[in-house]
């Protein structure tokens, strides 16, 4: 499941255009190279909503990623509801392996669950999370409206690195750090290469004997041979 932070402040421009559109590009990116994996995606600010529960039906995983909006959701930062419902989605699933990658540029500050509590209920189902904090800490360039039009105006930004380390380490997941959409970009591909999981097939070859029709075709060549040796060639001699 991808847990994606929908708080108005990822609408800064440390990364170009901005963190939510960068987000969104490079989580498409990873989707389409887990042909495999079932793919879901939760967003949360102030509450969390299942976008799309988990399927291999990646071509609608990638358009709803593509149409997500800030604002579609209450501002504020429930990360332990984001958690939270991701669990509750993948705790029924068998799987040999069950991962959260939770994205989010802010602090906890609303919501029920606390996330240190959402990520006692992930160890308990066996739900590795892989933690990302997206942005720069102090002060971030954003739009003076959640419509990402009007004057950038300097806003005072903060991550909490230290609760996303704890998530991270309590699940046998990783923490990151992206500050830019390169950054970003390597984060997602590590995991990419870290998530392989072995799957057996099994291969069937069907043969189909083909050495008749050559057998065929040679004597039919050595017939017409004789044939012409016995006339024309008889004859040209």
């Amino acid at each position: 499941m991808m847990v994606m932070d929908l708080s108005t402040s990822m609408l800064a421009k440390d990364f170009q255009p901005n963190r939510m559109e960068a987000c969104k590009e490079i989580a498409i990116d990873f989707v389409e190279k887990r042909n495999n994996d079932r793919i879901g995606v939760i967003i949360f600010a102030g509450e969390a909503y299942t976008l799309c529960p988990a399927t291999t039906d990646h071509a609608v995983v990638k358009n709803l990623l593509s149409q997500i909006q800030i604002g579609i959701l209450e501002d504020k930062t429930a990360i332990g509801m984001g958690l939270a419902t991701a669990v509750n989605r993948l705790k029924d699933i068998e799987s040999k392996s069950k991962v959260i990658i939770l994205l989010t540029d802010g602090e906890n500050n609303t919501g029920y669950i606390d996330p240190k509590t959402a990520t006692e209920l992930a160890k308990t189902y066996n739900i590795k999370i892989y933690s990302i904090a997206v942005g720069t800490i102090g002060v971030a360039l954003m739009p003076s409206n959640i419509f990402g039009s009007g004057n950038d105006i300097p806003v005072q930004v903060s991550i909490d690195t230290e609760l996303l380390k704890y998530i991270a380490s309590e699940t046998n997941g990783k923490f990151y750090r992206a500050t830019d959409n390169e950054s970003l970009q390597k984060i997602y591909e590590e995991i990419d290469t870290l998530e392989k999981t072995e799957i057996e097939l099994n291969l069937y070859k069907r043969y189909a004997e083909a050495f008749p029709v050559f057998i065929r075709i040679a004597f039919g060549l050595m017939v017409l041979f004789w044939v012409l040796k016995s006339t024309v060639f008889k004859s040209l001699n």
